[in-house]
C-alpha cells in the first residue's frame, strides 16, 4: 500500500525553504459553495504567491503549459509544481529538480463506478472493484482514480496516455499499490506514491518517479 501522509497540514503564510530532498504540499479552500471560476482563481492566486516565495522573487513568474496542459514556470526551470482541486478544496505540490503530480477528488462526486472502471481501467482493477463490498467501492474507485491521475500528471501526460496503462493492485479494503506502468514511464518500483486526504470527504494522491523524499504539508493562510 502506498504510504499515507498522516502529518498535519501546518498553517503557514509564506513558502518556507524548500530543500532538494523535500516535497511541499499545500492545501487551501476557496470557501463553501464557491463556483468553479472562483475556485480556479483562488488556485491561480495561491500558485503565483507560492511560486514567488519559492523562486525568491517579489514578482509573479510567468506560468505556461506543456503539450498536455501541465503548468510550468520558464523562469524557474528547477522548480516543479502541480495542482488539483475538487469542489472548493485545492492542493498544490512543489519540489526542486523532481517532476511530480498531485490529484484531488471529492467523495461527493457521483459517477457510474462499474461502467467507468470497465471502460477505462485495467481489467484486473475492474474485477477487484467488483469483488469489494458495495459500501467500499466508491472510496476504492476514487483512491484508484487519484493515484492514476497523479502518475499521469507527474509524467506530464493527459488522460489520453491511458488510465489502463497505470495499473494498481487493490486489497480487500480498497487500498491501492502500483503494480504495473507502461514501459516508457519506467518500472513500477521506481515510483513513489503518497496518499493525501486533507479532509474526511477528500481523496488525494501525490506521485513522483525517483528516490524517496521528505514530505512536508502546509495549510495556506492569509
Amino acid at each position: 500500500m502506498p504510504p499515507t501522509d498522516d502529518a498535519p497540514f501546518l498553517p503557514c503564510a509564506a513558502a518556507p525553504p524548500l530543500a532538494d530532498d523535500e516535497i511541499h504540499v499545500w492545501r487551501l479552500d476557496a470557501g463553501a459553495g464557491a463556483p468553479p471560476r472562483a475556485v480556479g482563481a483562488a488556485a491561480r492566486a495561491a500558485l503565483e504567491r507560492l511560486l514567488g516565495g519559492y523562486g525568491g522573487s517579489p514578482g509573479v513568474p510567468a506560468i505556461e503549459r506543456g503539450p498536455h496542459g501541465k503548468p510550468f514556470a520558464p523562469e524557474l526551470p528547477d522548480l516543479h509544481f502541480n495542482l488539483s482541486h475538487a469542489g472548493s478544496a485545492i492542493l498544490l505540490a512543489f519540489a526542486r529538480g523532481q517532476p511530480l503530480g498531485v490529484d484531488l477528488e471529492n467523495a461527493a462526486r457521483h459517477t457510474s463506478i462499474d461502467g467507468i472502471a470497465r471502460r477505462f481501467f485495467a481489467a484486473a482493477e475492474a474485477d477487484a472493484l467488483e469483488r469489494l463490498e458495495p459500501s467500499r467501492r466508491p472510496a476504492a474507485f476514487l483512491r484508484l482514480w487519484t493515484h492514476k491521475e497523479a502518475v499521469l500528471k507527474a509524467l506530464g501526460e493527459g488522460l489520453a496516455f491511458g488510465l489502463d496503462r497505470v495499473e494498481f493492485a487493490l486489497d480487500e479494503r480498497g487500498r491501492a499499490e502500483l503494480r504495473r506502468v507502461a514501459a516508457e514511464a519506467g518500472p513500477a518500483q521506481a515510483w513513489q506514491l503518497r496518499q493525501l486526504d486533507p479532509a474526511p470527504t477528500l481523496f488525494g494522491a501525490l506521485a513522483w518517479r525517483g528516490p524517496p523524499r521528505r514530505l512536508r504539508t502546509f495549510e495556506l493562510v492569509a
